[in-house]
């Protein structure tokens, strides 16, 4: 959602109609129910779009059951949809495209009373963009408080692992810890992709900041694994965080 100004509270918009706030308010009460939170979460969590008959069968529910709730959650902002024939024929007797059902690039944040942390998260990203040219220590100082972030994490990803742990332990507590964070986390041939950027409307305008952060948590969580099975790689893409984590020994793709 971009900043509101003081003229643009989010309550209502022209005509008296429910503005960003209250559409925000109604896309998160649609996650109140179990089996189209669950039918959300499965969705969120493929790489590619899905089928009613694929999220039906993913998390245990009717065909209809899934059709009704996956339309709510449309309807609702939470997920968008497209139409692609499957088979990957095309032409007479190739059937009709199937509907495919995939997170909506739409942001929700609901604080109740208003506030303004985004624009505010803004402002200083801005203030620090501006002052890199002349006082490179300011840099250096949002990546240092970073890394202590993420060594705080690597703390908690060694205390859900436990003492002696495999590596195989260690990824499955980094994967929880990161996710709780909000990245994400989905298997990769070479390590983890780290679906979604929580910093994401910073990054847009911040890129070289907001990345440089990323990659600095990363390293202060690997940091406290000691020789952890992963390694932290700066590896922008489309549609997913700037950084990548890397089996260690594998070649980045």
């Amino acid at each position: 959602m971009e900043p509101r100004t003081p003229n643009d509270p989010g309550r209502q918009s022209q005509g008296g109609q429910p503005g960003p706030a209250v559409d925000d308010i109604a896309g998160v009460a649609s996650l109140a129910e179990p089996t189209r939170r669950a039918l959300y979460l499965y969705v969120r969590a493929q790489a590619s779009p899905v089928s009613r008959d694929e999220a039906a069968a993913g998390v245990g529910v009717p065909r209809h059951a899934a059709k009704f709730h996956l339309d709510k959650l449309v309807d609702d902002g939470l997920l968008e949809t497209e139409y692609r024939r499957l088979s990957g024929r095309r032409g007479p007797g190739a059937g009709r495209p199937a509907k495919l059902y995939r997170r909506a690039a739409r942001e929700i944040a609901v604080m109740l009373p208003d506030r303004r942390y985004q624009l505010a998260g803004q402002l200083m990203a801005q203030a620090i963009t501006d002052a890199a040219g002349e006082a490179p220590p300011v840099t250096e100082a949002l990546r240092g408080a970073a890394r202590d972030r993420g060594h705080m994490l690597g703390d908690e990803v060694r205390r859900r692992a436990g003492p002696g742990s495999s590596q195989a332990a260690q990824v499955t507590a980094v994967r929880e810890v990161l996710d709780e964070e909000g990245y994400e986390t989905r298997p990769d041939p070479g390590g983890l992709i780290l679906a979604n950027c929580p910093f994401r409307a910073l990054s847009r305008d911040y890129t070289p900041v907001v990345c440089g952060m990323n990659l600095a948590i990363m390293d202060g969580l690997l940091d406290r694994l000691g020789p952890a099975a992963l390694s932290a790689l700066l590896d922008p893409a489309e549609g997913r965080c700037c950084v990548r984590l890397v089996g260690r020994g594998s070649t980045p793709a």
